[in-house]
């Protein structure tokens, strides 16, 4: 198995929407560790490692966001698996 990190940067209208922890929650489906939080003024920033096809599915899953949030444009990157993570959690 591959292991791998991946990011992406949510731009819009993502925050006051529950975007984290709506991300949060779809990782809670997930074999994934990271994190989710604001990038101010208007962005939201996930980080998750786990094996390259769960990673994938998982960012599947959030690209659409919840309902109240207003995606204007998500940057996908890709990076080596650090395994600096033991959950998945909403930073602040």
């Amino acid at each position: 198995m591959k292991y791998i990190q991946g990011r992406l940067v949510f731009k819009g209208h993502v925050q006051g929407v529950g975007f984290r922890y709506f991300v949060l929650k779809k990782a809670s489906q997930f074999d994934v560790t990271g994190f989710v939080k604001n990038l101010y003024p208007n962005g939201v920033e996930v980080v998750a490692e786990g094996e390259k096809a769960e990673v994938e599915r998982f960012f599947q899953e959030i690209r659409v966001g919840p309902v109240s949030a207003s995606i204007r444009d998500i940057v996908e990157e890709w990076f080596p698996y650090s395994g600096n993570y033991e959950t998945f959690q909403v930073e602040y």
